[in-house]
């Protein structure tokens, strides 16, 4: 998959980031409830600059409504860290958008367009109370596989987060 990605919905355009961007998507990016660790301005550049195309097993996306960026999307399939075919996905809206339905739009776009693509699995997690992000995924069509116990830090605990995905089989079944 080295060719650009640009994927056109019913209401958003997932595409890549344009130069003058970064510091759109820095900012959304940082004020993230849901990214670990930090991101430093030099590593977010480097993600907008390659956004579009699979590069070192990580695809960067803008999610675009109305001309308008109002969150990422992102496909990682880190050679080593993940089996064969299979590709994680991640999504952040700015918080005016959410509840519009547009992650399960953007989520439904990317996973369809990866599976018809040459991987075999798209999965995605969410902490166990994120009932937007769960209901996001299952009206995709992901299915949940299961609670993975104490998996994300939260502070001085963990967080118990639900495992989703969908399969090419899922599609054509």
């Amino acid at each position: 998959m080295s060719e650009a990605v640009e994927l056109q919905g019913e209401r958003i355009l997932l595409r890549s980031y344009r130069p003058d961007e970064f510091e759109a998507a820095y900012e959304q990016a940082r004020r993230s409830t849901t990214r670990v660790g930090e991101l430093s301005p030099e590593r977010m550049r480097l993600r907008v600059t390659r956004s579009g195309r699979f590069v070192e097993g990580r695809l960067d996306l803008a999610v675009v409504r109305d001309g308008h960026v109002v969150g990422s999307i992102e496909a990682r399939a880190p050679e080593g860290a993940m089996p064969p075919g299979v590709c994680e996905l991640g999504i952040e809206l700015v918080p005016e958008v959410r509840g519009e339905r547009l992650g399960t739009e953007a989520v439904a776009l990317l996973a369809r367009h990866l599976l018809s693509n040459g991987f075999g699995r798209v999965q995605a997690s969410t902490d166990v109370g994120n009932a937007a992000m769960r209901g996001a995924l299952e009206n995709a069509g992901f299915r949940p596989e299961g609670t993975l116990r104490a998996f994300m830090p939260e502070g001085d605990d963990r967080a118990d987060y639900v495992l989703y995905a969908l399969t090419a089989s899922d599609l054509a079944g």
